[in-house]
């Protein structure tokens, strides 16, 4: 029976998005831009506080939509990419003192558990936190610890295979490799969560 495909032993990780078995390059610092349509998809689904910290702020993708919408945003980085982001390590330890806002942000993969872990200490209870992570977050052993302690209470699955920006560069929103979703986290909720697909 003939195939009716070639590849190498890196194919099927690289069409599942495994950057550990890809040839290609990763962005600097890990910089994949979120494309502004889904934020707005984000923003239709759920309903966020006025105040709202985006983290790993990029280009502005996510901040500049947030704010036609309305939201005042903290907007930080490890890196100021536009002259107008504070310089801003998330990964340190987090103070006592909890902020009162939600976190939007589009982390870097290799740390989004740790990312995930500080936002549920910096926010106050009821305080919502949304990551848009690939649906492989789900899996591992420490995942699921992450899971236990922190269940998020929607997961949107997107339909539409949307693309990350390498780099912030311009391209489709739709036709990408790999399958990307909203994680919604609320403090203090300790239900099972809700999966739910978006185009």
């Amino acid at each position: 029976m003939s195939k009716d495909w070639t590849g190498n032993s890196v194919s099927l990780y690289k069409i599942n998005g495994c950057s550990s078995h890809s040839k290609e390059e990763r962005a600097e610092y890990d910089f994949y831009a979120t494309h502004p349509r889904a934020v707005e998809m984000l923003l239709e689904l759920e309903q966020f506080s006025e105040n709202v910290w985006e983290p790993c702020a990029g280009n502005n993708m996510i901040t500049n939509v947030l704010i036609e919408h309305g939201h005042n945003v903290r907007n930080s980085d490890i890196v100021d990419r536009t002259g107008d982001i504070e310089i801003f390590d998330f990964l340190q330890e987090p103070q006592d003192d909890t902020q009162d806002c939600d976190i939007i942000t589009n982390p870097p993969y290799k740390y989004a558990k740790e990312f995930v872990e500080n936002s549920m200490r910096w926010v106050k209870n009821g305080h919502k936190v949304a990551m848009l992570l690939k649906l492989t977050f789900l899996e591992g052993k420490k995942r699921r610890e992450l899971f236990k302690k922190y269940p998020p209470k929607y997961i949107y699955v997107s339909t539409s295979r949307m693309n990350c920006l390498k780099n912030g560069k311009t391209m489709p929103m739709e036709g990408g490799a790999v399958c990307f979703c909203w994680f919604v986290w609320e403090k203090g909720f300790a239900g099972e969560p809700t999966i739910r697909w978006f185009n």
